[in-house]
């Protein structure tokens, strides 16, 4: 799609840029029909919307003459939900408006206020900011948007899905009622066609993303798994594609914590970025991915909205996506300008209708597959370190000399063996995966034991859900009565009126003993009993059965009541002295101290 006619100023702009044909979303919001009107435009991240925002711009910030006019107060402001993506835009713009004396002036956090506030005072056509920043120079007087032409919501629902509600309608409604409002959106969920009808006047939709697919140039595998068996397929999925850069998403920053030292462990050069990091830890980190010293990065969702490398290739949803919205926000950051990009999900094999469901409802083929195995990554390793080998090579005399001398030492077989080892000693191993059959299945929905815990020994307690019981409290009441770690505490079963828990045999007599001693020191008036159990869990249904048929005699006075235990209230003032992490039964609190 050819560009239709623009600033002379621009198109010098574009030509020297190499851009000789609009992509399809540039192309849309150019056309006569989009002039000057409000615009809704739903496209995926790195088909273009940065140049089409830009170029959109230019009827308001632009003269006849294809110059910007000088002003104090900014003509266009852009709001992005990253420092990352508005320093970006940033970049782009500042090329593509380089030939009409526009200012831009770049608002984020982690940038020194007191520098941004000099430039806006200095005069800045455009500002680009994310909406903290933004909102934090609008309430000190430092930005004034009285004389705003046009206003760009770039990313939108990242932004509405990162909280930014209350800033952007703050933001907007400091705003001239005559502005222009450009509003782009991979998704467009009912949170932005609400705030849509309130900003914006006779829109017009503009739909980019095909119907077919999220994303026409990330090609989707599911590959279904045994639950303990994730982190070895992570491993196995990295090795077989072996991509510039790979990003993995988890859905906490503790997963993020232990996967990045996961894969640390086995040898990647893997960089992680969540919510604990600071902005120049996440500097770091990005720079370390640009210049190719790592090429593995570990995110939560939020921390890696916003990341532009053009070199990513492989995206990997560690965990399920929470819905289709998310997993094509994940999946966009590869298969970005053209490129082409794989977005793998690990489906466990639980949730393997959960995640079909998902891809119906986001319009996603994938192909359902195994993890690879070490086999197939070895055939891979071959095929690249022979297409690496075969490559035309240049050769000085230096390098000449020792090739004639280790082939007068060596045969030609055992030089290429050895080139193969030393390029396979570079890689990390990979994991051997159960077989994906159906009785591997059925082992993987069975009870695992835990190491240690093959014999074990059933003990019960004499509180159960009637009276509070919650494992919250039972692990530290077990460890603190049986001088034990939470390690050393197996299954817990908790019924109506009795817990029973599982104690390693090795160490059964040792706990069963120092459970008697400590008894008589609790500071309750009637201790918790805690004694081995012949049965086991097994009395729990009996229990449970006998409590539901009883329930018409549930307010009937009960013949010596066991005293039940307070539920811990935080919010509640406690008497002073007494112990906070232990509940008391009767209510009575327990003297600071004693164990």
């Amino acid at each position: 799609m050819n560009f239709p006619p623009l600033p002379s100023s621009i198109e010098a702009a574009l030509a020297d840029r190499g851009y000789s044909a609009a992509t399809q979303v540039q192309g849309e919001v150019l056309q006569p029909e989009a002039a000057g009107r409000d615009l809704i435009v739903s496209a995926q991240t790195g088909s273009g919307k940065t140049i089409a925002f830009g170029l959109a711009m230019t009827e308001q910030l632009l003269n006849e003459e294809g110059k910007a006019p000088y002003s104090i107060k900014p003509l266009g402001l852009v709001i992005a939900p990253t420092r990352e993506l508005a320093l970006q835009v940033s970049r782009e713009l500042a090329w593509l408006y380089a030939r009409t004396g526009a200012r831009i002036a770049t608002c984020v956090g982690g940038m020194n206020p007191s520098e941004e506030r000099k430039a806006l005072r200095s005069g800045a056509t455009i500002v680009v900011g994310t909406p903290g920043r933004l909102r934090d120079h609008l309430e000190r007087g430092a930005l004034d948007l009285s004389a705003l032409a046009a206003v760009v919501l770039d990313e939108a629902d990242e932004m509405l899905d990162m909280g930014f509600r209350e800033e952007l309608e703050e933001i907007l409604d400091a705003t001239p009622d005559g502005r222009r409002t450009l509003l782009f959106s991979a998704t467009i969920p009912r949170p932005i066609e609400v705030l849509a009808r309130r900003y914006q006047r006779d829109a017009l939709r503009i739909a980019t993303i095909s119907d077919g697919r999220g994303h026409g140039d990330i090609a989707y595998q599911a590959v279904t798994v045994s639950p303990p068996e994730i982190e070895n397929a992570v491993v196995n999925l990295l090795r077989y594609h072996e991509a510039e850069t790979a990003i993995l998403f988890c859905a906490t920053r503790e997963k993020v914590r232990h996967l990045h030292a996961v894969l640390q462990e086995r040898g990647f050069g893997v960089v992680a970025l969540s919510g604990e990091h600071s902005q120049s830890e996440r500097n770091q980190a990005l720079q370390a991915l640009r210049d190719r010293r790592a090429r593995v990065c570990v995110a939560t969702d939020v921390a890696a909205r916003g990341i532009d490398l053009p070199s990513l290739s492989l995206v990997i949803h560690v965990e399920v996506p929470r819905d289709a919205e998310a997993l094509q926000h994940r999946s966009g950051r590869t298969g970005r300008a053209g490129k082409k990009g794989t977005a793998v999900l690990i489906v466990p094999f639980s949730r393997r209708r959960q995640v079909e469901s998902m891809l119906g409802r986001a319009k996603i083929e994938a192909e359902w597959t195994d993890a690879p195995d070490r086999e197939s990554i070895k055939a891979k390793d071959r095929e690249r370190l022979l297409e690496k080998l075969l490559q035309p090579i240049i050769v000085d005399d230096g390098d000449r000399d020792l090739a004639e001398r280790l082939l007068a030492e060596r045969t030609p077989q055992e030089i290429a063996a050895m080139l193969v080892q030393a390029h396979r000693a570079k890689l990390p191993e990979p994991e051997d995966l159960m077989a994906n059959t159906p009785e591997a299945r059925r082992e993987a929905q069975k009870d695992r034991h835990r190491a240690g815990f093959e014999d074990t020994v059933w003990f019960r307690m004499d509180l159960g859900r009637r009276q509070n019981a919650d494992p919250r409290w039972v692990l530290p009441l077990l460890c603190r009565r049986g001088h034990i770690t939470r390690n050393e505490i197996g299954a817990i079963r908790i019924g109506q009126n009795e817990t029973f828990f599982q104690i390693p045999r090795p160490i059964a007599d040792k706990f069963a003993d120092a459970a008697a001693r400590t008894a008589i020191s609790e500071g309750d008036d009637e201790p918790v009993t805690i004694e081995r159990s012949e049965s086991g869990p097994r009395d729990v249904a009996r229990v449970n059965r006998k409590a539901s048929h009883s329930r018409d005699n549930a307010n009937a006075p009960r013949v010596n009541p066991k005293p039940r235990f307070n539920k811990f209230d935080k919010n509640k003032k406690r008497e002073k002295g007494t112990n906070p992490s232990k509940p008391h039964r009767g209510g009575k609190p327990s003297p600071q101290g004693k164990t």
